[in-house]
């Protein structure tokens, strides 16, 4: 599982470790100074989640900078974990070096959140498991003939779940489009859901995408497969076969580079 409806469960193991931070600095706070230290430990979460997509900006920026409106994109999932945490304990000690009321409470409020925020992550780490493996599953092409997904396994695959009518996953497109052009070595497969072969040749008719590169899921069986609640939904595959990594929504340039760059490390 990598989301609870629409949400990453990233977002939801931060927010766990936040209210657990709340609680604590409410707790161990002065009455007086109960408000300040909530809206402190915002305020340092506010600056880290900025930090941490600037970091990412600067780390990706040739990709960035083809396509400047990605960068407003919160969704694909590009932040830098350390620069976020950088900024945000300099903002922290910033802040608190003229209130020394709240240093205390807030340095148990944000060791506390972390803690619970590592606890939970390793968590979820373990109980995941052995990783999918490609579903056994037979599509169609769009000349008819039956294609297994089976037959990807040995080398990596992304595959990308998509439709016509999705405007993020024709937003999208460009950038698997040119990272399927330049990574001979990664096999793209797009896989429409639930549409007609007509309307998929109609869309297929104006688009750059290989005909030989696209499946047809009538059923959206593998959407069910995999557990995806949305499009576009990307899943990568290394080459056992093993699903390592899941994206659901929007990729840009820069945090399509950002996953086949972990996807070699896989």
């Amino acid at each position: 599982m990598t989301s609870i409806g629409p949400f990453p469960l990233a977002v939801g193991l931060i927010a766990v470790g936040l209210i657990v931070a709340i609680v604590i600095a409410r707790r161990r706070a002065d009455a007086g100074e109960r408000r300040r230290a909530v809206a402190l430990l915002l305020d340092t979460l506010g600056v880290g989640v900025l930090g941490a997509r600037i970091g990412f900006i600067v780390q990706w920026w040739p990709q960035y900078a083809a396509e400047p409106w990605s960068m407003l994109r919160f969704g694909d999932g590009g932040y830098t974990a350390w620069a976020g945490l950088l900024c945000a304990a300099v903002f922290v000690l910033w802040r608190l070096r003229r209130r020394p009321l709240l240093q205390r409470p807030v340095a148990a409020a944000l060791a506390g959140g972390m803690a619970t925020w590592g606890v939970l992550t390793i968590m979820l780490w373990l109980l995941q498991g052995t990783p999918m493996p490609l579903p056994e599953l037979t599509l169609r092409s769009l000349d008819g003939r039956p294609v297994a997904l089976q037959q990807y396994a040995g080398r990596p695959t992304v595959i990308n779940l998509w439709a016509s009518w999705c405007p993020p996953c024709r937003r999208e497109m460009p950038a698997l489009l040119e990272a399927q052009r330049l990574r001979r070595d990664i096999e793209f497969v797009f896989v429409n859901q639930g549409e007609p072969m007509a309307d998929v040749r109609g869309f297929l008719d104006g688009q750059p995408l290989p005909a030989d590169a696209v499946l047809l899921d009538n059923h959206s069986d593998l959407a069910r497969a995999v557990g995806s609640r949305g499009l576009p939904t990307t899943l990568f595959f290394d080459a056992r076969g093993q699903l390592v990594d899941t994206h659901i929504g929007e990729l840009t340039r820069a945090s399509l580079a950002d996953r086949l760059r972990r996807f070699e490390r896989q």
